[in-house]
């Protein structure tokens, strides 16, 4: 039995980067010798098991053979006349492909049948083998890695791979939930935008996300938007929440915010008139097909529909701006608020010139909230049934208090304005 170190522990130490995950893989070692050794089976496709200590990964060397398609459609092999370059030929790229020991004196032996390290210190994304055609997850993998490794660049021969099997159909038949779990990861990378542009050049874009694929060459009005095409306004607030540390809610509801854009008529471009209600009912869509978790896609929602309210909320009255905190549900989620404004500043700053610009809405509005839960809705409660009042009375009070409370807040601002 030999065991090595593989996959991106091995990738990321030579890179420099902190490793927090281990991968291993055992050669020469059968299931009952795992076992024996007090390993815990968790495979449910192949050989996987748990150190009985550590609770990190070690997986049986093992070959694929294509079975029929996506991702899914492998028959795998696991024995111990496996190799280790065989288990190595079968991953997705070159840097991904690099096997490290160490021997009893401490030192460190690396295992790079495949030029992996050549290809790190390239910063050159290489799929192994054209066995990569078989697996469409590899496409998304590497553009995952393109927006986590911000200076590689994808191999003409990978990126042409890549367009080869987007034109063969093989993209059509992933499965929902992979697809969104590497979107999601790649939303949540250093340049979540290197992430599309790969997808858009080899086609994949268009087939997994066709929404967001239609808003490049979409025009928009440059007195708002000096990048003026809305594909390269979204890269920008994607990029931007990265900047700005956004959780996934926030990256996926820009991501989602100006779908609508995309179905704009022609003869009206470049306004967008109504694009909000558009965007939202895409969303819809989107969030149906990829199986979107709830909170995503409700904060996503919420974005897409009000964003254009929340830009210009400076200009609203107190009753405007409570009514604008209950459409958003402000009230009942503060903290989902927090981040319906966060992906709001997002969106303002992703554009030509605006990137250093300060977003008063964002603090402004969360001052609005403060003032609106001041409002001590008990209290009116019971002043209300003691007069006999109930139901949508009690509302309509409440209602009037908060409104109250933020002209009080409105004019005590203006006052200090002007002192």
């Amino acid at each position: 039995m030999q065991i090595y170190m593989v996959g991106g522990a091995v990738r990321d130490k030579l890179l420099g980067r902190p490793v927090n995950d281990h991968d291993w893989v055992v050669v020469g070692a059968t299931p009952e010798q795992m076992l024996a050794q007090g390993y815990l089976p968790v495979g449910r496709d192949f050989p996987v098991f748990l150190h009985p200590e550590t609770r990190e990964e070690y997986a049986l060397a093992r070959t694929e053979r294509k079975s029929g398609r996506g991702y899914r459609g492998f028959v795998v092999q696991s024995s111990p006349d496996v190799t280790l370059e065989e288990d190595l030929s079968r991953r997705d790229l070159t840097i991904n492909s690099i096997a490290s020991s160490t021997d009893e004196s401490g030192a460190t032996r690396l295992f790079d049948p495949y030029r992996g390290e050549n290809d790190l210190r390239a910063r050159v994304l290489r799929h192994v083998t054209d066995a990569f055609r078989e697996d469409p997850v590899r496409i998304l993998r590497v553009a995952r890695f393109a927006a986590r490794f911000t200076d590689f660049t994808v191999a003409p021969e990978t990126m042409q791979l890549m367009c080869e099997m987007v034109e063969h159909g093989e993209v059509d038949h992933l499965v929902p939930e992979r697809v969104w779990q590497e979107l999601a990861r790649g939303l949540m990378e250093e340049k979540p935008s290197r992430m599309f542009e790969v997808l858009r050049d080899c086609g994949a874009l268009q087939v997994l996300l066709p929404e967001v694929a239609r808003l490049w060459g979409v025009p928009q009005r440059a007195d708002y938007h000096p990048e003026v095409d809305t594909g390269v306004h979204l890269m920008m607030v994607l990029d931007m929440a990265a900047r700005l540390s956004a959780p996934l809610t926030v990256r996926f509801a820009c991501l989602a915010h100006d779908l609508g854009k995309g179905t704009t008529p022609a003869d009206v471009l470049p306004r967008h008139i109504d694009h909000e209600t558009r965007s939202a009912e895409l969303l819809k869509d989107v969030a149906e097909r990829l199986r979107v978790p709830v909170d995503c896609r409700e904060t996503a929602d919420v974005v897409a529909r009000e964003h254009g309210h929340i830009h210009r909320s400076q200009d609203l009255s107190a009753a405007a701006l409570v009514r604008l905190l209950e459409r958003c549900d402000a009230i009942r989620k503060p903290e989902r608020f927090a981040e319906i404004l966060l992906a709001c500043e997002c969106d303002a700053r992703g554009r030509l010139g605006f990137e250093e610009s300060a977003y008063r809405q964002r603090p402004r509005l969360l001052a609005v909230l403060a003032a609106v839960q001041s409002v001590v809705t008990r209290e009116i409660a019971a002043q209300a049934a003691a007069r006999g009042q109930s139901g949508p009375q009690v509302g309509a009070l409440i209602h009037q208090a908060r409104v109250e409370a933020v002209a009080q807040w409105l004019q005590t601002q203006a006052h200090g304005a002007t002192t």
